[in-house]
């Protein structure tokens, strides 16, 4: 071979070679270097996610997550309404029924028993869909959602999903699955504005989650997937067949795994959520019942930050007739004789009451006025009114406690003998007192069982004088009433010159009628929370004041009912009770009793800018006293109150006396020809049910009546059923007294 054809042989192979070789690009994409590429980046993600799994911590829960509304209920559990942000009440795995707990597991994770918590390949999608734009993510597990809902937020990155993946995990290790399932099911949305179980059941079947059936919560597992599209009110014909197709879904996933029988999943129809309720607010009474429910909460030692955080499930002690009944008596009696759009001297009438039973404590009703969006403050419990005469059978309460005695020597008691007169000067005080009786009457020697009857002022001015001011007031405060502001220990005081509230003097006529027991009143009957449950004291106290002066007391109160200034709450119960009108006839009370029940109710004058004004000439003609429109709102309340046993229930009263009948006291001088239109009406409908005979502690073995009102023989001579005690009090230098 000559050296030309070497040459040409080499140049061949060479070129065979180059041929064999990959040129250009294709030199750097190797199928072992693509291989080799490939797991080193599996290796960087996996150590990646190693470290994120490392770096990110288990947050805190997100402040939505742990919002909750409390729920206030009536006594018999019927929802009163609810307060907070977030419409949710939380409950305990243990309250869902089981088979109902399986219904959301059956409508969005299967596996949840079985899983690790997440779904990597649904994962991998709902990021590929972020990124890419295609919408919402799916496949997430139970685990995962409950983490999005409790730890995290609603945002649709892939940052985001990525810290719910990891956190997943995390969850899944630590906690049980039926934690996280109970997570799960009070954190989502159901629509209608409630979030969690408890409130869904409660917006769509009207039922504590306890109660839901193994369909309804089929319903509500279903309805998580699109909550506004499957709300049977307001869904399409498509919407209603979509989620009527899940419901199925969710049950015949449930035989599928054994989790329900087959004969009944074939029995179940589809359980029509009731229409949307709007949720009850605070408006008319409700805002002036939960507010006074929290200020008692409050008082047991409960925070107002801890009440604010909601949580809590706060049943009242309030009866939802009664209630009712009490608004109804406000309206007919008061309301509807008023015109507060017109007339401004109507628009100042407030009207205020509290209902207790005296065997427990238990208030029943309450009435805080017009409406809590109107009038915020509430009349039920405000104490910057005086409750005037009412305050009477406690000084007579404290005289008989404390065995008192006259300046002359004699005992006090009911057939004690005072002196009427108008403008009298007390006897025996240092501070002088002349207090005028109404129309400034004299009424000469009386007794006390008629002064009650007539809430003669100047005999109570001198009986508080006679067992001493600083005994009648520990005596109240005894009994329930509140050391206000103004309250100094005079003679003046005993025309009830301090400040109360319907709520206190509710207290106190119920330690009366409860035989000198003291009666705190409560409304709130229980308050439990997820993580805790108040400790309520027991409204009914120790014996406070003997119970022959309580009994004696409530006696002398019977004959106010019976034929004195309270005779317009006269029905067909044994009742007792006491008038009220306080300085310039700005409030007007009558607060009284049957054996069973305890309430309060005034009226009060307060102009626009709060200042107290007078009565005068609003809801009728004249003074609006005690006996009158306050009366009658009582006897309309107590009547409707009352059921037939409670209405046949007798007075158990021990006492030490009979009352002696004297003629009824004629007024030295000539009496107001022109006496209150509302203490002047003859008492309405049912006649009054007098004390029955009630045991005596004299040496008598024989029964013995119960001490009476004096009911003269002839009733041509009886006074008019006024309140002439009930006029504005003088002041301890005969003046009127200013407001505390």
């Amino acid at each position: 071979m000559g050296r030309a054809e070497a040459r040409q042989a080499r140049q061949r192979g060479a070129r065979r070679t180059q041929e064999g070789k990959p040129t250009g690009i294709r030199r750097f994409f190797t199928w072992k270097k693509l291989l080799g590429t490939f797991f080193g980046l599996c290796l960087l993600v996996m150590g990646a996610f190693f470290v994120i799994y490392l770096m990110v911590p288990v947050p805190s829960a997100n402040a939505a997550a742990e919002m909750q509304s409390n729920v206030y209920k009536y006594s018999n559990g019927k929802i009163l309404t609810r307060t907070g942000k977030i419409n949710r009440e939380i409950v305990g795995l243990e309250k869902i029924p089981k088979d109902v707990q399986y219904t959301f597991v059956a409508a969005e994770n299967k596996t949840f028993f079985k899983d690790s918590g997440v779904d990597f390949k649904g994962t991998a999608r709902g990021v590929m869909n972020t990124l890419t734009g295609k919408g919402k993510q799916g496949g997430s597990t139970i685990t995962q959602q409950y983490v999005k809902n409790y730890y995290l937020n609603q945002d649709q990155t892939a940052t985001r999903k990525l810290k719910e993946l990891v956190i997943s995990l995390k969850v899944d290790q630590k906690r049980e699955k039926s934690e996280i399932l109970a997570g799960y099911i009070n954190t989502s949305y159901y629509g209608r504005n409630a979030y969690g179980i408890q409130a869904a059941a409660q917006a769509y079947y009207r039922k504590d989650a306890s109660r839901l059936t193994v369909g309804e919560g089929a319903y509500l597992a279903a309805l998580l997937q699109a909550p506004s599209q499957y709300d049977w009110a307001v869904a399409s014909d498509t919407g209603k067949k979509m989620v009527t197709e899940r419901w199925n879904y969710v049950l015949d996933n449930m035989v599928e795994e054994s989790w329900l029988d087959a004969g009944k999943r074939g029995s179940l129809k589809f359980p029509v959520p009731k229409e949307p309720k709007a949720a009850p607010g605070m408006d008319g009474q409700t805002g002036y019942l939960v507010d006074a429910a929290n200020a008692e909460l409050e008082r047991q030692g409960i925070g107002e930050d801890e009440i604010k955080a909601g949580g809590w499930t706060i049943t009242l002690n309030i009866d939802e007739k009664r209630q009712k009944t009490l608004v109804k008596a406000v309206d007919k009696q008061l309301e509807a004789k008023l015109d507060r759009k017109k007339d401004k001297a109507d628009a100042t009438v407030q009207a205020g009451a509290t209902s207790v039973e005296p065997g427990t404590g238990h208030i029943v009703a309450l009435y805080g006025g017009i409406g809590a969006t109107e009038h915020w403050l509430s009349n039920a419990t405000r104490r910057d009114y005086q409750p005037a005469s009412t305050f009477k059978p406690v000084v007579l309460a404290s005289a008989l406690e404390n065995h008192a005695k006259t300046q002359d020597d004699e005992p006090i008691g009911l057939n004690t003998t005072y002196d009427g007169t108008s403008k009298r000067p007390v006897e025996g005080s240092d501070t002088p007192f002349a207090p005028e009786n109404e129309d400034d009457k004299d009424y000469g020697p009386v007794s006390v069982q008629r002064a009650t009857n007539s809430s003669i002022n100047s005999v109570f001015a001198q009986m508080i004088v006679d067992v001493g001011p600083d005994k009648a007031k520990k005596t109240a405060l005894d009994l329930g009433m509140k050391d206000a502001k103004g309250w100094p220990e005079r003679p003046a005081m005993t025309l009830g010159t301090m400040g109360a509230s319907t709520w206190d003097m509710a207290g106190v006529y119920a330690s009366l009628d409860n035989h000198g027991k003291k009666v705190t009143p409560t409304i709130v009957k229980s308050a439990e929370h997820q993580l805790r449950k108040a400790d309520l004291k027991n409204p009914i106290g120790d014996q406070v004041i003997g119970r022959e002066a309580a009994d004696t007391t409530t006696a002398a109160m019977t004959g106010v009912v019976r034929s004195g200034s309270g005779t317009n709450a006269a029905g067909d119960y044994e009742a007792a009770g006491k008038t009220g009108t306080s300085e310039n006839n700005r409030s007007a009370w009558f607060v009284g009793f049957t054996p069973k029940l305890v309430t309060a109710v005034a009226l009060f004058g307060e102009d626009p800018k709060g200042n107290q004004v007078t009565l005068t000439d609003t809801v009728n003609a004249g003074r609006a006293n005690g006996g009158g429109v306050p009366a009658k709102i009582w006897k309309q309340y107590t009547t409707g109150a009352l059921g037939d046993d409670d209405a046949a229930a007798e007075f158990d009263l021990e006492v030490d006396e009979i009352v002696i009948a004297d003629p009824a006291p004629t007024p030295a001088n000539t009496p107001s020809t022109t006496p209150s239109k509302s203490e002047s009406e003859e008492p309405e409908d049912k006649p009054t049910k007098t004390p029955t005979k009630t045991p005596s502690k004299t040496p008598s073995d024989e029964p013995t009546e119960t001490p009476s009102a004096d009911v003269p023989s002839d009733p041509a001579s009886a006074s008019p059923p006024t309140d002439p005690g009930d006029g504005d009090p003088g002041g301890p230098d005969g003046q009127p007294v200013t407001k505390p």
